[in-house]
């Protein structure tokens, strides 16, 4: 057995044992399987908001964007950090004092039944689309470095069994509790590495004197980076921090208000790095393959290294993967069952019957979305123009707690198709894309639509109480 198998199955050992662990407190009733019984803590907010942000799309897709813009593809990962960050100040405790589940649930609350309905689809499409690149990633992980014993899609089957199978055994616990493990495996994995590449390649400088020359600095803060493309970035990031469920359901699981602020930001300030420190490993391949494809840069310098180093790297490559896949992967079973399943189908069932329809519903969500993996491309191009659709939503939620004046009954509803149409439209349609990216075209239109509701529309809504 390698040495990079060995690791990646010490990993998966853990991964299980910690979800057998927490299996009886979360089947104890649903919100102890999908709020962790709303007792996280600030450090456990905290590290689960940063093994959803640190996926595959933070390392492997930032190192192949450094190969073509250099350093400045870091600012993937800095632009998540401070949707977290603002998430932190403006919208974690509101969640929490809400003391609600989803948006749709607040869709509902403060609007009608059409709302959450349409919101639940919007929200759902994100949520599949993000769930299969997860696997396509995982993968392509798994592929590239060990290939004589994972194919592309046995690695993707992999990862999915894994995915699916510590999320339906423990919940938000098993996603919280694996991440402490994700996110140490993450940092060690990433530094060792970078570690001994610049050692080995003399450095940053000696990194740098081997670069190609290109029409800007390798290592400058912006490189080949447009500044409205960054302004894109952090934008989609913040606006999907919002309202996504994943970070929603984070939120929701911990203790108070204050813990759910706190663990924002300081999960912000753990995700800030990890792009950074990726890019440098993009740039190091490029430096040494100067003719590398870029979708293959980071696990071809990682095999540059003795098999140890690599399956360290290995590991925290993978370990992103899981980190990003299990939230999203509860988050989206959660909309289903919630907003579904348990409103529209069986709304008056036993707590135990709810939690293995919730366990049930996940499997479920885990082939489809597999099947979906097989078939897609793309993964940080696709991931940016899925969570711009969650503009609606944070637009809608922003307006109902802080304006509540500029809403009326049917603004949620509205404001959610338009935005859900407005995104088909920029995929067939190129002659609408009259911004550098699709996030401003969807701020336009949803604020217009929310305006033009508010004159037509004159049925007040119900204002959410904070408990």
């Amino acid at each position: 057995m390698s040495i990079q198998l060995a690791i990646v199955i010490l990993y998966i050992i853990l991964l299980f044992a910690i979800s057998m662990y927490v299996k009886h407190r979360a089947s104890q009733n649903p919100t102890e399987y999908l709020f962790a019984g709303r007792k996280f803590s600030t450090g456990l907010v905290a590290v689960s908001i940063t093994g959803m942000a640190v996926g595959a799309a933070s390392t492997v897709g930032v190192a192949e964007s450094a190969v073509k813009i250099g350093l400045a593809a870091g600012w993937y990962n800095a632009a998540w950090a401070i949707g977290a960050i603002v998430m932190g100040f403006v919208a974690a405790g509101k969640y929490r004092s809400l003391n609600c589940t989803t948006i749709p649930e607040l869709f509902e609350r403060s609007y009608d039944k059409k709302a959450r309905i349409i919101s639940v689809i919007g929200l759902a499409l994100i949520m599949l689309c993000i769930t299969s690149l997860q696997y396509v990633a995982g993968g392509s992980i798994l592929h590239t470095l060990m290939p004589d014993i994972f194919s592309m899609q046995g690695g993707m089957i992999t990862s999915a069994i894994v995915f699916v199978g510590i999320t339906a055994i423990g919940g938000l616990w098993s996603s919280g509790l694996s991440n402490i493990l994700s996110v140490t495996v993450i940092y060690l994995g990433i530094l060792y590495s970078l570690i001994r590449i610049l050692l080995r390649d003399g450095g940053i400088s000696g990194i740098n004197a081997a670069l190609p020359a290109a029409d800007f600095s390798w290592f400058s803060p912006m490189g080949g980076l447009s500044f409205a493309v960054l302004m894109g970035w952090i934008i989609v990031m913040t606006t999907q921090a919002i309202t996504a469920q994943g970070p929603v359901q984070i939120a929701c699981g911990a203790k108070s208000a204050k813990e759910a602020r706190k663990g924002f930001i300081l999960g912000g300030l753990l995700i800030f790095p990890i792009g950074f420190l990726s890019a440098i490993l993009g740039l190091a391949a490029k430096a040494q393959f100067p003719d590398i494809n870029p979708t293959l840069a980071l696990p071809q310098i990682i095999m540059s290294l003795d098999p140890f180093s690599s399956g360290m790297t290995l590991a925290a490559l993978w370990a992103a993967d899981v980190s990003t896949a299990c939230t999203i992967l509860l988050g989206a079973g959660t909309l289903i069952s919630q907003d579904v399943f348990k409103r529209f189908i069986k709304p008056n069932m036993s707590d135990m019957t709810y939690v293995k329809a919730n366990r049930l519903i996940i499997v479920i969500i885990g082939a489809v979305t597999l099947l979906m993996a097989f078939y897609a491309v793309g993964i940080v191009k696709v991931m940016l123009i899925g969570l711009s659709l969650t503009t609606a939503f944070t637009l809608v939620f922003l307006c109902t707690l802080f304006a509540p004046s500029l809403c009326r009954k049917n603004t949620a509803f509205w404001t959610t198709l338009v935005g859900i149409a407005g995104l088909i439209l920029w995929q067939l349609c190129p002659a609408v894309r009259l911004f550098p990216h699709v996030i401003y075209f969807e701020w336009v239109i949803c604020i217009v639509t929310l305006l033009i509701v508010r004159l037509v529309d004159k049925t007040p809504i119900k204002m959410p109480e904070l408990k």
